[in-house]
């Protein structure tokens, strides 16, 4: 069975990103979420004996409050990757690099 994980990095600030709500959604429809941890992680994603099969899915990574928690201003709401799982089934790690006016991810292992 497939898992999916995420981690948010604060590079603005050279630390991890803590409570940071992310969703998982596949066909429009939420199938999982979760609040980045202190490390600023969210080890998995999907909802309690749900799979990730085959298909493309999205994360919503609702940033707006992270920033304006600690007073900063943001150029983003929400971030939303969309990306291909092949079926096979393994692991996959969706990295978010957050900046307030930019981000970056990547297909982590």
């Amino acid at each position: 069975m497939s898992t999916l994980s995420t981690h948010v990095l604060d590079t603005s600030l050279g630390k991890p990103a803590q409570g940071i709500r992310v969703t998982l959604e596949k066909d429009g429809e939420t199938i999982g979420s979760g609040v980045t941890d202190a490390d600023g992680r969210v080890s998995d994603l999907r909802k309690e004996g749900s799979e990730v099969k085959q298909g493309t899915y999205s994360l919503k990574f609702f940033v707006a409050d992270y920033f304006s928690t600690s007073g900063r201003e943001a150029f983003y709401d929400e971030i939303v990757v969309t990306f291909l799982i092949s079926g096979a089934s393994r692991h996959y790690h969706v990295p978010l690099l957050l900046s307030p006016f930019g981000y970056s991810t990547y297909r982590g292992s």
